[in-house]
């Protein structure tokens, strides 16, 4: 079946800022006492703090869990998110998408007010059919709740989506819920992960997929 919904991840996808990710979660762990490093931090980066806080400091109980997601997300956006710019080809790459007739959606680990800002730094309000995020769901990536959402929401079957993603939590996520993956290189993880993970394919960024769009998974 050709495709009909693109499920794009946005955070080292879309946009450039993994490193700010990191360093957004350096000031919340050290801000809280806690001695976590970059390399750490980096290994986790995709998902949402309800399952990154965890993978990192398992002894924590769920309130201090959701005190340093609120205290990152507060410093990302006091601190960070203003440097934050699109990759090269990302809204081109969106536009061909929605050009060849397939929902383009947006479903990330990030919360509704982050994703608002991407899509007016996109300028992709006019190309998203819509968007879903950790606000929607009860458990971020690698959980399948965030695209599973996509695929109820799109209407289609998840068979007939692809999700576009940097992590190996975009990729484990997609592939829970059905649905291919393809890889990116953008986020900082290596091409020996993202296919472990299972991706069908890897791309070094949205400039390299759009570049070999027709001998891409996107011409299915």
């Amino acid at each position: 079946m050709p495709l009909q919904a693109v499920l794009f991840d946005l955070d080292g996808t879309l946009v450039d800022s993994n490193d700010y990710h990191v360093a957004a979660w350096e000031v919340a762990f050290r801000e809280a006492g806690h001695a976590i490093t970059t390399e750490q931090i980096h290994g986790q980066i995709g998902k949402g703090g309800d399952n990154l806080v965890p993978a990192l400091l398992p002894e924590l109980g769920a309130d201090a869990v959701e005190a340093l997601g609120k205290a990152q997300g507060d410093a990302f956006r006091e601190q960070y998110r203003d440097r934050i710019h699109p990759f090269p080809g990302a809204r081109d790459l969106m536009a061909r998408v929605a050009q060849d007739g397939r929902q383009v959606v947006l479903a990330s680990s990030a919360g509704s007010e982050d994703i608002d800002h991407y899509v007016e730094l996109l300028g992709a309000k006019g190309l998203i059919a819509f968007a879903t995020g950790k606000d929607d769901v009860e458990h971020s990536k690698p959980d399948p709740d965030i695209f599973a959402a996509a695929v109820r929401k799109a209407g289609v079957a998840a068979a007939d989506c692809l999700v576009i993603g940097d992590t190996p939590y975009d990729v484990q996520a997609a592939k829970a819920c059905g649905i291919d993956a393809v890889g990116l290189l953008s986020g900082g993880f290596g091409e020996d992960v993202l296919r472990e993970a299972g991706a069908i394919a890897v791309y070094a960024d949205v400039a390299a997929l759009l570049a070999g769009y027709d001998g891409s998974p996107l011409a299915r």
